[in-house]
């Protein structure tokens, strides 16, 4: 289910309390798979940037909304499902060439996919409507990192 809240985005489903750390991982391995594909072993780089985003999202949405707290858990399946755009765009850039202007524009669209599907989650979940692009923007950064691994 959380699979289809990140694939459509304008769609509100509210699927947090299911904490599913299984598709993250299917989603980082896809990730690092394709990434495989065109000679990059990053397994690595994913698991410590993503570990470390995680860590860093759930201290700052703790801090955001200190009446009604996210768990770990629950950080860590948002922003692995919301992975699933970067995941496309690694096994698109393992059979185009992305480092042009092209790549760029579809890098700027999966990070702004990741991040858009992303805090919505957590804004639909935390119910702190006003703080979205608060939460957008770590998110942004988080998944530009990622978009700097599909490409390059």
């Amino acid at each position: 289910m959380h699979k289809f809240s990140v694939l459509y985005i304008f769609y509100i489903l509210v699927v947090i309390a299911d904490q599913d750390l299984a598709g993250p991982l299917v989603f980082c391995l896809l990730f690092g798979a394709s990434l495989l594909l065109h000679g990059k072993l990053s397994f690595g780089y994913i698991y410590g940037i993503g570990g470390l985003g995680c860590i860093g999202m759930y201290a700052l949405l703790n801090m955001m909304a200190a009446e009604k707290g996210i768990s770990f858990t629950c950080t860590a399946s948002v922003l692995g499902y919301c992975l699933l755009p970067m995941a496309l765009l690694s096994m698109l850039a393992a059979v185009l060439s992305l480092k042009g202007i092209l790549g760029a524009a579809l890098a700027g669209a999966a990070v702004l996919w990741c991040s858009v599907s992303s805090s919505k989650l957590f804004v639909i979940t935390l119910a702190v409507e006003k703080q979205r692009f608060l939460i957008a923007y770590p998110c942004t950064l988080l998944y530009s990192v990622f978009a700097l691994l599909a490409i390059f």
